[in-house]
């Protein structure tokens, strides 16, 4: 069954086509990623937040890269991670769309 990581996190930017000139090789690593099949990136340039909504093939591939991530985000000075791993329900998110 499918798994769907929501993250976010404190981030002061750079936001909208800045974030996507200056992540753009993060983002292209992340497609290379084991059992990786999508991500919408999230932001909110007026509440100092961003992140994701991955969806991963498996828990165990939802949960190393939520490993990996944090600790990425870790790096890099950000102290909270806030962070959920969710089972999809195919069949009625199919019906609305979902992207599966």
């Amino acid at each position: 069954m499918a798994k769907l990581l929501q993250i976010d996190f404190p981030f002061t930017g750079p936001f909208g086509a800045e974030m996507a000139g200056a992540l753009k090789e993060l983002a292209v690593s992340i497609t290379e990623e084991p059992g990786f099949i999508w991500k919408i990136w999230t932001e909110n340039a007026s509440e100092k937040d961003a992140g994701g909504i991955y969806l991963f093939k498996t828990e165990d591939a939802a949960q190393a890269y939520l490993e990996k991530h944090t600790a990425r985000l870790k790096g890099l000075g950000v102290d909270k991670v806030n962070a959920k791993i969710f089972d999809v329900n195919e069949p009625l998110s199919k019906i609305t769309g979902g992207p599966l």
